[in-house]
């Protein structure tokens, strides 16, 4: 049996923006023991976890920068905080619709290129940047949502690659980034 690695595709802000976005981790565990998120660098999911066995990754990196290439670049505008009550609380996004877009043809090339089958890959996508999830008790929820629903969080970055990430079986790295052309 080939050794399976897990994997998932994201878009990633520049290293300041995930620096300050960690710092809002951070908070989650100082003040509420939340810090599931710390797990992952701060992302947009494109493409929730999946298993690819190891002798596949080679075609996953070659078809991922074959389709970034091909990508045009854009600004992803953030401002204040939104949740998935009770158990994820996370910084809003106001401009979806390029990351949606930017969401179908990845879709594509996942199904037509790599195999995916339709209950690997996200139908739908809500583009968000998550701060607490999955260790965020439904109390807890509720405490932490009154102490951000009204905070004010203002920012953008550009998109001009897409990332594949590795899980070493503890966390999630940053395994490839691929750029786009223009």
């Amino acid at each position: 049996m080939d050794k399976k690695n897990l994997y998932f595709i994201a878009l990633i802000p520049h290293l300041s923006l995930r620096e300050e976005i960690k710092l809002l981790k951070e908070e989650m565990k100082l003040n509420y023991n939340v810090r599931h998120a710390l797990k992952s660098p701060a992302h947009i999911t494109l493409q929730m976890p999946f298993r690819k066995a190891e002798d596949k990754e080679i075609q996953l990196v070659t078809e991922l920068e074959n389709f970034a290439i091909n990508q045009n670049k854009f600004d992803i505008y953030q401002s204040g905080f939104g949740c998935f009550s009770p158990r994820v609380i996370f910084i809003s996004i106001v401009n979806h619709k390029p990351i949606i877009n930017l969401h179908k043809k990845l879709n594509d090339l996942l199904i037509n290129q790599l195999d995916f089958n339709e209950k690997e890959i996200n139908q739908n996508i809500y583009p968000h940047l998550t701060i607490a999830t999955r260790d965020l008790s439904k109390e807890m929820f509720h405490k932490i949502w009154l102490d951000f629903k009204e905070r004010k969080f203002e920012n953008s970055f550009k998109v001009n690659s897409i990332f594949l990430l590795k899980h070493n079986g503890k966390h999630w790295d940053i395994f490839k980034e691929f750029l786009f052309d223009d």
